[in-house]
């Protein structure tokens, strides 16, 4: 028996469980599938390259075949391993714009989430923060100690180490395309181009595990289980005391240990009880499977997966919302890649050594350093594109370098129309669910898409780029009507792993809200969702930094509701 049992050691899971053992009266058990955080390709940036498609350190999930992408399935990564998702993803801190945060706490139609304001979650963001450049009234950074030390807040964010000079002509051509300059993307309104910031220490990946996990693993009242598949949580009728709460409370998980080979034990599952809650923190895919293998969602969905349903709640797993990424590379002469410097053996030697001696140089590259945020067409009210650019280019992710000197222009709608789902494929907890973005699948998606690419164009088109040729390979000049660019899109679109939104927050009013904006689950007692799966809409940019703050918030809303023990 525990107090709290979280589900998930991932980007929100290994705060919480800082958080929630702090109090050294309450026993906290902290669940993952995956293994530890030992693999040394986690902590080398350029690792990321090594993590993603590994079964070792991803969910190794695929899209179904998707209509707006003329058919194609995609990989869809997702952390398996203490860390999850910060343990592989591409280490770039990111808040969003401060209308993201407005626009939740106002609602959709159905009532507010009082609390989900910008100046509201502001304050939640700074509570873990240790920002390279000190603090101010956007960061946080923790002062000296008495010994000179800096100790730092759990979640360092730095400048990266290393620039390349076609990237500083990039920048420069946005800016002759009309784009601001902007040296800090995270202070409400991103819009304008500069160097992201990361997630790294002295040139290392620094993940969830590293900030909030490893500083508390000596507290006798905190444990955690690696190897551990949760197969479902565990649901009884709601008592009198859980009155207003809705008709059955969550009291602990089934855990299905691994076998020798590494993989779940259907044979032998373990019970796990909580006294107080279990949260869930295994993300927006893994958390609306959970939830339905339990017994909890559409009742017509359950049915036809062939799990009995407990809790009709029609929401869970759907509003499924991702960013997807248009790879647009360039070829261009006269200029140095990574497609060049990792061609040769000399070349890879040189990176190794850089890395080695001063944690600098291609090694400790994350995989996008140079970020833009601007508008798809002047007619937009605000900045609903972002670019990532990279020194490199390939056929696909996961596939050799290209040959020749390339730059990549990924560019994504920040704020798609699309929606997709998270369903069960069978009642069995190890199989994968059906996982379907639904990409492109709105008039308004596709133009924007068309608009994206015509940008793009116009960037790389500047003088400061000039004289470095820069010849379009993907997606190709010879498209140019928005029906082209639009099919077009469909070929060279993939995700940029930010799904989101499978358990909405939102009054109970909302026929597809999944959680309170306290993030208690509707209709079930002691438990609540605690991961980007409870986004109404997803943020203006990449996911971890607003994840992180979401449990934050739930943390302290958990403290806040604890009673006194009997």
């Amino acid at each position: 028996m525990y107090d709290y049992i979280v589900c998930g050691a991932g980007t929100a899971g290994c705060l919480l469980a800082n958080r929630l053992s702090a109090d050294s009266t309450k026993r906290v058990l902290l669940i993952e599938a995956g293994g530890k955080d030992d693999y040394a390709w986690i902590h080398i940036p350029v690792g990321y390259l090594r993590c993603i498609g590994n079964p070792r350190t991803d969910w190794m999930y695929q899209t179904e075949p998707e209509a707006g992408l003329n058919g194609r399935h995609l990989r869809y990564p997702r952390g398996k391993v203490l860390g999850g998702c910060s343990s592989i993803n591409g280490m770039i801190y990111m808040r969003g714009q401060a209308r993201d945060y407005d626009a939740w706490g106002a609602g959709d139609g159905f009532g507010p989430n009082p609390g989900w304001s910008w100046a509201e979650c502001l304050p939640h963001f700074l509570k873990h923060e240790d920002f390279h450049r000190g603090a101010d009234a956007f960061h946080a950074a923790p002062g000296w100690d008495e010994k000179g030390v800096r100790p730092g807040g759990e979640w360092r964010v730095e400048q990266q180490r290393l620039r390349w000079t076609v990237l500083e002509a990039f920048a420069e051509a946005a800016r002759q395309a009309g784009l601001p300059a902007n040296a800090d993307f995270n202070r409400g309104d991103n819009e304008g181009v500069g160097y992201f910031d990361v997630n790294q220490r002295h040139g290392l990946r620094w993940n969830s595990a590293k900030g909030f996990l490893r500083p508390v693993l000596d507290r006798d009242n905190l444990q955690v289980w690696t190897g551990a598949h949760i197969s479902r949580v565990l649901l009884e009728p709601a008592s009198q005391g859980d009155t207003g709460a809705g008709p059955l409370r969550a009291v602990g998980v089934e855990v299905l240990p691994r076998d020798k080979q590494g993989h779940a034990n259907r044979g032998e599952p373990i019970q796990v009880h909580a006294a107080r809650e279990v949260i869930l923190c295994t993300g927006a895919i893994g958390t609306p499977q959970l939830l339905q293998l339990s017994g909890v969602g559409a009742a017509a969905t359950l049915h036809a997966a062939g799990i009995t349903p407990l809790h009709d709640l029609p929401g869970a797993g759907e509003n499924l919302q991702d960013h997807l990424q248009l790879r647009s590379v360039y070829a261009v002469e006269g200029v140095t890649t990574l497609n060049t410097r990792s061609r040769s053996w000399w070349g890879k030697a040189q990176m190794a050594l850089e890395f080695a001696l001063r944690r600098s140089g291609p090694l400790s590259m994350a995989p996008s350093q140079l970020g833009a945020f601007t508008r798809s067409d002047p007619n937009q009210p605000h900045a609903n594109l972002e670019y990532h650019v990279q020194p490199l280019s390939l056929e696909a992710f996961g596939e050799p370098l290209h040959p020749f000197d390339a730059i990549t222009a990924s560019v994504c709608h920040l704020n798609p129309t699309s929606r997709g789902t998270v369903r069960l494929r069978s009642p069995h907890s190890t199989d994968a669910p059906r996982i379907a973005p639904n990409y492109l699948s709105t008039a308004q998606d596709r133009q924007v898409v068309a608009d994206a690419l015509r940008v793009t164009r116009r960037i790389v088109s500047q003088q400061a780029l000039s004289a470095y040729r820069p010849r379009e390979i993907k997606p190709g000049m010879q498209y140019q009507t928005d029906d082209e660019l639009s099919r077009l899109a469909g070929e060279i679109g993939t995700t940029i792993f930010h799904p989101v939104g499978t358990a909405k927050m939102g009054p109970a009013s909302d026929p597809q809200a999944v959680v309170d904006a306290q993030l208690r689950v509707h209709g079930v007692a002691g438990l609540r969702i605690a991961d980007a799966s409870v986004m109404p809409t997803i943020t203006s940019g990449n996911t971890a930094a607003p994840t992180l703050m979401i449990a934050e918030r739930a943390a302290q809303w958990i403290a806040q509701n604890a009673q006194p023990d009997r």
